[in-house]
């Protein structure tokens, strides 16, 4: 039996998964209480800006990650083969994890609903401690000081 039971969640589910997992709960969610009157010309605004903001830090990202020839399997962390410090990752540690989160916020703002919203946080609090934590672990054992001093620089999320 493990030392920590929680730790058997570590790099078990695909983020996007734990994503779409959210989204369902925040659909959900959104059926329990009554949406905030918004027109649906904002919220479709709204949702479009987060959603937009989302895909450029995700594809950033991605593009970031092949350019440097390594791996975007966030399930294998310890198979990175180059620390990215650049571009997108100088603003945050996390970008495809920020575009996540900012998808959520796209569909809570489109939903129109507080109790859907109250969802993204636990999005934030799953993925930091049972994806992002284990990868910082794996990054720290791969780069050392490198990754250390860029964790000190660089934000986890914004």
């Amino acid at each position: 039996m493990p030392s920590n039971p929680l730790g058997t969640l570590e790099l078990k589910v695909p983020p996007p998964l734990v994503a779409l997992a959210a989204a369902v709960l925040m659909w959900l969610a959104s059926m329990l209480v009554s949406p905030v009157p918004v027109p649906l010309g904002a919220r479709l605004s709204m949702a479009v800006i987060f959603a937009g903001v989302g895909m450029a830090f995700g594809i950033t990202a991605m593009v970031t990650f092949r350019r440097a020839s390594t791996t975007v399997n966030p399930m294998k962390p310890g198979t990175a083969s180059t620390l990215v410090t650049s571009g997108v990752f100088g603003i945050t540690r996390n970008p495809m994890y920020v575009s996540l989160v900012l998808y959520l916020l796209a569909w809570a703002a489109y939903l129109s609903n507080w109790l859907a919203l109250l969802i993204v946080p636990v999005f934030v609090l799953y993925i930091s401690r049972f994806q992002i934590v284990p990868e910082e672990r794996a990054l720290r054992s791969l780069f050392g000081e490198r990754y250390g001093a860029y964790a000190e620089r660089v934000r986890r999320w914004l």
